[in-house]
Parts: structure tokens; C-alpha cells; sequence
């Protein structure tokens, strides 16, 4: 675990003393986690998040499919 000494507004401390209250938390840095544990899944590029890499990798490993002409690929399609 990383330590960090970090200087916050009044209105940052107020919001982190609310999210600490409403969930229960032992202290701030557990309110900060929290907030950026919802950051990460809501507001990150699905492209920086761990799983979409890992998914990535999955699809890389993959064959590729020939599907020739736009007129094939049209067909295979169903288009």
C-alpha cells in the first residue's frame, strides 16, 4: 500500500467526511478508495480499464476470419 500526504479543500474534506459517514468507513482513505473505485467503473475509457486489456489480448489470440469481398462479408452477414 502506497502513503501519501495530500492537501485537499475544505469542500473536498466535507464531501470525504460524507461518503465516509454514508458507507461506513474507518477513515478517509477508505472514502477515498471508494470514490475512485466509482470513478473507474463509471467514467474511465473502457480501453484503460484492466479487463477490457485482458479481453483484448483474448481477441488478438484469435484467428483471423477471410471473408474475401465487401459483397462476402455482405453475405455472411446476412446483409
Amino acid at each position: 500500500m502506497v502513503k501519501a500526504i495530500i492537501n485537499i479543500d475544505d469542500k473536498t474534506n466535507r464531501v470525504l467526511n460524507i461518503v465516509k459517514a454514508k458507507y461506513g468507513l474507518k477513515d478517509k482513505s477508505s472514502a477515498i478508495e471508494l470514490v475512485t473505485k466509482q470513478y473507474e467503473e463509471e467514467l474511465l475509457e473502457p480501453e484503460l480499464r484492466p479487463e477490457y486489456i485482458e479481453k483484448a489480448k483474448k481477441i488478438m489470440t484469435q484467428d483471423a476470419v477471410d471473408v474475401g469481398t465487401v459483397d462476402n462479408l455482405r453475405e455472411r452477414l446476412g446483409i
